[in-house]
């Protein structure tokens, strides 16, 4: 039954965030209208407005949680179609500072699929959905609000040719429009201060290419993750796909560039902290030509520091927060932005636009810390300065080296990257005190993985 808020919502972006934003309107709204840029595929495909899509993506245990929550029976299609399942720690080769975690089942699922099949499959979930109407191929080329500038009313929209330009009318518009999103602009059009903006300079490239390999490089794994750490500006991913294949995703920050040729993969792979993907590049098939992909800063705009703001605007996904995508956290931050939207639509009532932004920062804190912690700890990287955290480097570190020995201290530390708990855990009594009877060399390894 759809409890009504309003008769129309319009959503701004037609990827993964702006169809689960729907996906959540359409619970109380009569009617939900998505306008994307692009024509949208029918079937799982690549497509220009995710030009990333030919990388590996993670969907962490946090954000699948949520989607199946949404959309019910959401991996079971997923896995129907070819994709994987496996545990996020037995099932994954996890790799800190060149050492391996110690396995052990968390009972947190692990999907891995391309990100064609992820948002396909979302896709047509939400296609669905009775009230739900996609408007593709149109451009968003504007905001509609009141005379006096109080409240957004809608959305101006034209074909990509240009043709068919009109308004759109709707009692609350979501932009999910991505990094490239003009709702600062749009803002600042209507009057009001755009957000201020933490930018992280990180000058990242990556290079990805599908290969085949002998089953036995992999067993039972569905990911191979090599992070990268100071002092080391490469990392690799490698995830088993639908059909068979094995997606390997190189990547280099601050200068660091890979290759763009399959044959020059390998070398440049034997220069990462373990062997694992030279191992496989050495003994691949590849399938096409490397893709490669340049991503020079992430931003977090804080909608939550602005004091005045209309009515009837919410922004979601990477409109308010790209993230570094080697962390594969986009998908899933966009799933808890979902679930925040969820929460606050089911308050009753019009959506109050500083409740909602305040409860989007609350869920981005966690992702961010990862990230910007992360990248933070290689010199040469510039952002904004963290907030002091009692999980101070040195515990970290000693967590960390503790984790490849001690199964449950790497499940607690796998459990805050896969953003089902939060970074506070691991400062429980009981993780302390194993990580103070852990027998750990203090001088074995002096880099953090992560800030958290």
């Amino acid at each position: 039954m759809v409890e009504n808020t309003g008769g129309h919502a319009l959503v701004l972006g037609g990827s993964i965030a702006g169809l689960l934003a729907a996906r959540v309107l359409s619970d109380h709204y009569a009617a939900v209208t998505i306008v994307e840029r692009d024509h949208l595929p029918t079937a799982a495909a690549q497509r220009r407005g995710v030009p990333h899509g030919h990388h590996v993506h993670g969907m962490l245990p946090g954000g699948l949680r949520i989607i199946e929550r949404l959309l019910p029976g959401f991996t079971g299609e997923v896995t129907s179609a070819g994709g994987l399942t496996g545990d996020i720690l037995a099932n994954v080769r996890w790799y800190l500072n060149g050492l391996p975690l110690r396995r052990t089942a968390t009972g947190l699922t692990a999907l891995s699929a391309g990100r064609p099949l992820i948002e396909g499959t979302i896709r047509d979930r939400v296609r669905a959905i009775p009230q739900i109407k996609i408007l593709d191929g149109y451009d968003v080329t504007g905001l509609t609000a009141s005379a006096g500038g109080d409240r957004v009313t809608g959305a101006t929209v034209a074909g990509r040719d240009g043709s068919d330009a009109r308004a759109i009318p709707a009692d609350l518009v979501v932009d999910a429009t991505g990094r490239g999103s003009r709702a600062p602009r749009w803002l600042a059009g209507l009057g009001y201060a755009p957000p201020p903006a933490d930018r992280v300079a990180i000058d990242l490239a990556y290079t990805s290419c599908p290969v085949t390999v002998p089953d036995d490089l992999f067993g039972d794994d569905l990911i191979i993750v090599t992070p990268r750490f100071p002092g080391l500006r490469r990392s690799s991913v490698m995830q088993r796909l639908e059909g068979g294949r094995v997606l390997v995703t190189l990547a280099g920050v601050l200068g660091e560039r890979p290759p763009v040729a399959n044959e020059e993969l390998p070398a440049y792979a034997e220069t990462l902290a373990t062997p694992d993907t030279y191992q496989v590049l050495r003994a691949a098939k590849p399938l096409g030509e490397p893709v490669t992909f340049r991503f020079p800063a992430y931003v977090r705009h804080r909608y939550d520091h602005l004091r005045r703001l209309p009515a009837g605007l919410l922004v979601a996904g990477d409109a308010t927060c790209g993230f570094n995508p080697v962390y594969g956290q986009g998908m899933s931050v966009a799933a808890m932005n979902a679930a925040a939207l969820a929460d606050e639509l089911a308050r009753g009532g019009e959506p109050d636009p500083y409740r909602y932004f305040q409860s989007v920062a609350q869920i981005l804190e966690a992702p961010w810390r990862l990230a910007v912690g992360a990248d933070l700890a290689l010199p040469g990287v510039t952002g904004p300065a963290l907030a002091d955290s009692p999980l101070t480097p040195e515990y970290l570190r000693r967590l960390q080296l503790a984790g490849t020995e001690d199964a449950e201290l790497a499940a607690a530390l796998v459990r805050v990257t896969g953003l089902v708990d939060p970074p506070r855990t691991l400062l429980h009594p009981e993780i302390v005190a194993r990580v103070e009877r852990a027998r750990v060399d203090a001088g074995a390894v002096v880099r953090v993985d992560a800030n958290l």
